[in-house]
């Protein structure tokens, strides 16, 4: 569960209890949750903090796009479909979304690769970092993949991965102790022991573990935000990002459900194929047997193919 000190508790009640009138279209069900911390690993969160657009947005837009064309498609649930299936991106740039995430610092340099979008990060060249790390559950606690560099393979047993989390919790509680002792500093900034010289905290911090926790305000539009998605929320991504992709996702749900409908099915959980594959496709709907071989795919492709037609 992440924790909140009371200061940043005391913020967050402060925004929800204000009301503010407007003329702009809202979401009910994301206005439910404005502001709320939805927990994530053992000390993140992931909140939305401002929106901007709805479903109709990308509707308004499309029909100011295309004029009479779209009205063929008499249902906004049909046209968004209809944008989605055939990649019509524009429209649903016209939504934008703005997050406040915490999360470890590892994953913040696999999320910051999606450069689509604005950032401003928390400065531990201006501020203290909490001494707050992550550390995983045993239970997702794994060997380097055969298969896959970039993933995991077996799970440990458990007597070695309470060796891994003992060794992994005392180099972090070392790395902050020392962080401390060069700081030389109190919560207020003042030192705490007047006789000895505090370091600047741009150099206090390097010696910090990658598993320290950072924040960050970031702001996307939904066409980006499906992209990131896409590839975060996918089965095959690192599970300390897809927890955090997982949460917002919920959070796009309620903010545009028709839009994020056609996106899981289109995109998140649908598939899209090579022409050799598509061919392969069509023969073995035909009756023919076809093999790796004959496919004219490779047999990484061929097994990806094997793997999404027989899952």
């Amino acid at each position: 569960m992440a924790r909140m000190t009371d200061d940043e508790a005391s913020q967050i009640a402060d925004e929800r209890a204000e009301q503010t009138q407007t003329r702009r279209a809202t979401a009910p069900a994301l206005e439910e949750v404005l502001f709320e911390p939805i927990p994530v690993l053992d000390h993140g969160f992931v909140r939305c903090v401002d929106y901007m657009g709805d479903d109709a947005a990308i509707v308004q837009a499309a029909r100011v796009s295309y004029g009479k064309g779209t009205k063929k498609i008499s249902q906004d649930e049909g046209l968004i479909r209809y944008l989605m299936r055939h990649r019509h991106t524009s429209p649903f740039e016209m939504c934008e979304i703005k997050l406040h995430v915490k999360l470890p610092m590892f994953i913040a340099r696999q999320w910051i690769r999606h450069r689509t979008s604005s950032v401003n990060e928390y400065s531990a060249r201006y501020s203290i970092l909490d001494k707050e790390f992550y550390v995983p559950d045993a239970a997702n606690l794994a060997v380097q993949s055969s298969a896959n560099h970039q993933g995991r393979g077996d799970a440990l047993d458990p007597s070695q991965a309470s060796a891994v989390l003992d060794l992994l919790r005392d180099d972090a509680i070392r790395a902050f102790d020392s962080y401390d002792h060069l700081l030389n500093a109190d919560e207020t900034g003042a030192p705490r022991d007047p006789e000895r010289p505090g370091l600047a905290r741009e150099l206090a911090r390097i010696g910090l573990p990658l598993s320290s926790y950072t924040q960050w305000y970031w702001k996307t539009n939904l066409h980006n935000l499906f992209h990131f998605l896409s590839l975060r929320a996918d089965s095959h991504a690192q599970y300390e990002i897809r927890v955090y992709a997982d949460a917002i996702l919920d959070l796009a749900r309620r903010w545009t459900p028709l839009a994020t409908q056609a996106f899981e099915d289109y995109r998140l959980n649908g598939a899209e194929l090579s022409a050799q594959a598509l061919d392969v496709v069509r023969r073995r709907v035909a009756g023919e047997t076809v093999d790796q071989k004959a496919s004219g795919l490779s047999a990484r492709e061929w097994r990806e193919l094997e793997t999404l037609l027989n899952p």
